[in-house]
């Protein structure tokens, strides 16, 4: 039996008449990595706020890595949300540093290897950074930890697409040994689908599906095909 790293048991939250979560009940097995697929305002920066401890649901339950969300588990978890904040003047090395003395987990030679493979000079500034870069620095904090959980949400938002698709290459052979639950939240389905072991699609905060990618492929095509079936989007658009 596949051990679960997060349960949601009818969680729901709302934020004036909407609800972002509206009863739902997921399973996010351990080990794998996991797609977290929906439009803008399904859910899934929600979703993953939950995780962290960040927000409180309004109702039902939530369990991650075994406890309820909140100062113990944090330490287990690696959160990327869509921006940084940085002073000018500190340089990717700064932020290597400050994420090994705060950053439980953090590895710093993983960390330079990933830069190194990502082509970020550790000379580099906050104030000469294009978003590309402040986004690929992100993702080095992230994926250099090396603790249970690791959520990543729109990770590749800013990055070119040449790069984009070298990264996304890199990532799936350096993730491929690694004993960590990867969640993903990301517009790029067709480039990154390749990555998912699992995938849970929301709409209006509420899981219309959920199942092992294989299975999913079986039985409806590519991730990419399912996100237009369910969406009603049109090829190439999001």
């Amino acid at each position: 039996m596949t051990t679960a790293a997060v349960n949601c048991n009818q969680i729901a939250k709302r934020y004036g008449d909407k609800y972002a979560l509206e009863e739902l009940s997921i399973s996010i097995p351990e080990n794998k990595i996991v797609g977290i697929l929906g439009p803008n305002g399904s859910g899934k920066s929600t979703l993953f706020r939950m995780i962290t401890g960040l927000v409180k649901p309004d109702s039902g339950e939530i369990e991650v890595l075994g406890k309820t969300p909140g100062w113990k588990t944090n330490r287990d978890i690696a959160y990327l949300p869509d921006r940084a904040r940085w002073y000018p003047n500190q340089t990717v090395a700064d932020a290597f540093q400050w994420a090994e003395q705060l950053l439980p987990g953090f590895d710093m030679d993983n960390a330079k290897d990933l830069a190194n493979f990502m082509e970020m000079d550790l000379d580099l500034r906050a104030n000469g950074m294009s978003r590309g870069q402040e986004a690929r620095l992100m993702l080095i904090l992230c994926m250099a930890r090396n603790v249970p959980l690791v959520i990543l949400d729109e990770p590749f938002s800013g990055i070119d697409v040449i790069s984009r698709e070298r990264i996304i290459e890199g990532m799936i052979d350096y993730l491929s040994d690694r004993d960590q639950t990867i969640l993903i939240s990301t517009h790029e389905i067709y480039e990154v689908e390749g990555m998912f072991d699992y995938a849970i699609f929301l709409n209006q905060g509420k899981a219309i599906l959920s199942e092992d990618v294989e299975e999913l492929r079986a039985q409806y095509g590519s991730m990419h095909d399912i996100f237009r079936q369910f969406y009603g989007l049109q090829k190439g658009g999001f």
